[in-house]
């Protein structure tokens, strides 16, 4: 996989959000933040877990710190580091624990989107694995009080996983693909 420069992953980012997570309806709530301007999107130049640990860590509280009317959330694009799944995988017990040592459990959260995102119990190509999968490994950092109200706004937030996976299904690898084919 070649590796991008921060504009051509903040493009690719914006893409996939644009025509799969909201155009496919994939978080009803992404949305909203969306269209206001108040996704963050960086881009680390992390080589090493370490390095993206310490990015992590800024980046917590810096989101913790900042107005939720000018960012919500936080994409920690990382393009360069735990490429391979189940490292990847593995590092989101370390991001749990930066929460906890920040003091931030209960206020900020960390989601994981990977290009090769896979879930436990599925095959590698398994087309519901898509409902999670990004163009690169992404860290994404959520406030816990977004959560509850986009949850108190969406009675059946329980039923988002698996519409989404119905979502995937109906639409295949190859519809899939097709949402981010380039038009000539």
């Amino acid at each position: 996989m070649q590796t991008p420069s921060h504009e051509e992953a903040i493009a690719s980012t914006r893409l996939w959000l644009e025509k799969a997570v909201i155009g496919l309806n994939l978080c009803p709530f992404a949305k909203s933040v969306y269209v206001k301007n108040q996704v963050r999107i960086v881009v680390s130049d992390a080589t090493e877990p370490a390095q993206l640990a310490e990015e992590l860590a800024r980046e917590l509280r810096l989101l913790a710190d900042t107005d939720p009317e000018e960012t919500d959330t936080t994409l920690l694009v990382h393009p360069y580091v735990l490429q391979r799944f189940l490292d990847f995988n593995e590092f989101q017990d370390i991001a749990d624990a930066i929460v906890e040592e920040l003091e931030l459990d209960g206020e900020l959260q960390v989601a994981s989107f990977h290009p090769k995102f896979q879930f436990d119990g599925t095959g590698i190509n398994d087309v519901s694995n898509y409902t999670n999968r990004s163009p690169w490994p992404t860290l994404h950092l959520i406030r816990e009080a977004s959560i509850d109200r986009a949850v108190e706004a969406f009675p059946e937030a329980e039923a988002i996983f698996e519409k989404n996976i119905e979502t995937v299904t109906r639409l295949g690898v190859d519809g899939w693909r097709a949402l981010f084919a380039t038009k000539s």
